[in-house]
C-alpha cells in the first residue's frame, strides 16, 4: 500500500501532536512536584530548626521529587527549545536551516546519548528492582528502585520528544503547511 504524500504529512503531524500533548501534560504534572518540593523543604527546615525534629524519609522524598522533576522535565525542556544551545550562528539561520540543524542534532547527538544512557543504566535499574532496593539510611524510604527508574523515564521522555522533534523538522524541511 502506497501512502500519498498528504497522508504521510497528516500522519507525521498527528504523531508530533500526540507526543507534544503527552510532553505538555507531563510538564504540567511535574510542575506540581516543584510546588511539593518547595513545601517539603520549607516543612523540613521549620521542623528541624523550629522544633528540633526531622525524618530521613521526608528528606529523601525531596531527593525523589528532584529526580522526578529533572528526569521527566527533560522532554518538556526539549519541546520548548529551552535546552542548552550554543547559538552563535543558529539565531541567524532561516527556519529551514534551523530545522536541518535540529534534525541532525537530534539524530546524531540526542539519540546516541539517549541510547548510551539506556545502555549503561538498564542493568543498574533492573538490579535495583530485582532486590527491591531500599534506602541504606535508617528510617529512609523503601523505594530506591522507583527513584532509579527515573533514569529510564528520562530515556523515554527524551526519546519520545526527540521523535516528535524529528517529525516537526521533517515537515519544516519539506516546507509544508502541515509543519505549523
Amino acid at each position: 500500500m502506497v501512502l500519498s504524500r498528504l497522508s504521510l504529512f497528516s500522519f507525521i503531524k498527528r504523531f508530533v501532536h500526540g507526543i507534544d500533548l503527552l510532553t505538555e501534560w507531563t510538564g504540567k504534572a511535574i510542575s506540581w512536584a516543584t510546588l511539593a518540593i518547595v513545601l517539603l523543604t520549607f516543612t523540613i527546615v521549620v521542623l528541624r530548626y523550629g522544633f528540633g525534629v526531622g525524618w530521613v524519609s521526608m528528606q529523601e522524598s525531596v531527593l525523589y521529587f528532584h529526580g522526578l522533576i529533572f528526569m521527566l522535565g527533560a522532554g518538556y525542556t526539549l519541546k520548548h527549545d529551552e535546552h542548552v544551545r550554543v547559538d552563535i550562528f543558529y539565531q541567524r539561520f532561516s527556519e529551514r536551516s534551523k530545522a536541518l540543524v535540529n534534525l541532525l542534532g537530534t539524530v546524531f547527538l540526542l539519540f546516541p546519548i539517549v541510547i548510551f544512557i539506556f545502555w549503561v543504566s538498564i542493568d543498574y535499574v533492573l538490579l535495583s528492582w530485582k532486590i527491591m532496593e531500599n534506602s541504606k539510611e535508617p528510617g529512609g524510604l523503601p523505594f530506591v528502585y522507583l527513584n532509579k527508574s527515573m533514569i529510564i523515564m528520562l530515556v523515554l521522555a527524551l526519546g519520545l520528544q526527540g521523535l516528535g522533534e524529528i517529525g516537526r523538522n521533517i515537515l519544516t524541511l519539506l516546507n509544508t503547511k502541515e509543519a505549523k
